[in-house]
């Protein structure tokens, strides 16, 4: 009889098939079902207008708030490192309680310099929201008693912001207020001002999160005490409610949306999953400030690989089933991705 334990015998229990696929670096690139490419991200842009000089993001190593002037030359870095997709997010100057006539001079005129100079080498998508344009810090037109958001008057004023972009230059509209039927009046408003070209983001599937503080404090929009209406979850999703992820996603894809997303990514990569497999539509989750920033604070302190870790994480994004990734870090994907 033979020896159980001996080498033929293990190797009849135990076959290596597995460990045969992880070898070496060749056959796990065989072996892989997907690969990153840089080309499909998209790096942020924070463009304040209160400022003379650019400044370094509080919580978010590397990401700064910029000048009309200096986030041209921020563009240029970051063509010549690869990125040639960016979002863009202005914060104005001035504020307003009920910013129904909201001055958005300026956010058209970072958009305009920006293709003036770079014009089809970049491809310039723009937040679309209230938020930093009012007082409250609400993502759109509060009622008289400051307990509600006011769905009609937000989304008309939205759909006035977006012509505006798109006349500036826009390549791509963003809306992040997550106010119902704003897609089909953003679509309707651009297809009538032959802007069909420009195509439409939107933020579908936001949720109302605790992974928002860095961004909040960059852009001036944290919800303010002064209001009854505390916190955003009357018109963000609830994290406990996954249908209505799925149907708003759906929704705003029958309304004319081109790209849908996903927002926080790492929380919700179960609904970029089922999204994946229910849409035919490239599908973009966006790796929000507070997941960078832990990042970034765990690199800071030795206690993780900067580059091991934003590249598992936006490998578990691919794997989800996301086309699109918008990081904080897209400026070093290129390098990053072909060092592996």
């Amino acid at each position: 009889m033979a020896n159980p334990t001996s080498r033929h015998a293990l190797n009849e229990r135990y076959p290596a098939t597995h460990r045969r696929l992880r070898a070496n670096s060749h056959i796990r690139e065989l072996a892989a079902a997907f690969s990153l490419d840089h080309r499909d991200f998209i790096q942020p842009l924070f463009v304040d207008e209160t400022l003379s000089e650019r400044k370094e993001s509080r919580g978010m190593s590397g990401v700064f708030s910029e000048t009309r002037e200096s986030v041209l030359a921020s563009i240029e870095r970051d063509i010549a490192a690869g990125v040639t997709k960016f979002l863009l997010f202005p914060v104005p100057s001035g504020k307003s309680h009920h910013p129904h006539d909201a001055d958005f001079d300026f956010a058209a005129s970072v958009v305009r310099a920006v293709k003036q100079r770079f014009d089809a080498d970049v491809w310039l998508a723009c937040d679309l929201c209230l938020c930093s344009y009012t007082e409250h810090g609400h993502c759109g037109i509060l009622s008289a008693d400051g307990t509600r958001l006011l769905n009609h008057e937000t989304v008309t004023t939205l759909a006035e912001y977006a012509l505006r972009l798109a006349e500036a230059g826009a390549d791509c509209i963003a809306p992040s207020d997550m106010s119902d039927g704003r897609i089909h009046a953003i679509r309707s408003v651009l297809d009538a001002n032959e802007y069909d070209h420009v195509a439409v983001m939107s933020y579908a599937s936001k949720f109302a999160s605790a992974f928002y503080g860095p961004f909040r404090d960059v852009c001036k929009s944290r919800p303010s005490s002064t209001v009854q209406l505390q916190g955003r979850s009357t018109y963000q999703l609830s994290t406990y409610n996954l249908s209505d992820a799925l149907a708003s996603a759906e929704r705003d894809l029958a309304e004319g949306a081109d790209i849908i997303m996903v927002k926080p990514a790492v929380p919700y990569l179960d609904i970029v999953a089922r999204l994946s497999e229910r849409l035919l539509a490239p599908l973009a989750v966006y790796h929000v400030s507070g997941e960078y920033a832990s990042v970034e604070l765990l690199a800071r302190e030795g206690l993780i690989d900067r580059r091991a870790a934003h590249l598992e994480l936006w490998t578990s994004f691919k794997r989800a089933g996301a086309s699109i990734v918008i990081s904080y870090a897209a400026r070093e994907a290129c390098g990053w991705i072909q060092g592996l």
